[in-house]
């Protein structure tokens, strides 16, 4: 999907590691959020309290799941998801840019 229609977009900035992180969170009429973001590159740890799934739109990404010791590179165009209540490592060598769905 190139675009979503009928959402409600929060003007302020989600920020994380220094800024490295950006994203924006977008709402959805049936009660859903997303966040649309930016990745600069760097090594990042993040938690989370819902099910997440990430697609990759553009950039370089590996991904260390929870549990695992193993880094695995994710392809532009492709996406995957972390459980809920996990923590999860990302390795961004280029820029990324993705969507994050909150799974509930």
């Amino acid at each position: 999907m190139s675009e979503f229609s009928n959402v409600t977009v929060i003007k302020k900035v989600n920020s994380y590691f220094d800024g490295n992180v950006t994203s924006r969170t977008l709402r959805f009429s049936d009660g859903a959020e997303k966040t649309l973001g930016f990745m600069l590159p760097g090594e990042y740890q993040f938690n989370t309290g819902d099910k997440e799934g990430i697609e990759v739109y553009s950039g370089d990404i590996e991904v260390m799941f929870p549990d695992t010791e193993c880094w695995e590179k994710i392809n532009v165009g492709d996406s995957f998801e972390v459980p809920a209540n996990a923590t999860f490592k990302v390795k961004i060598s280029s820029p990324v840019d993705y969507c994050c769905s909150f799974i509930k």
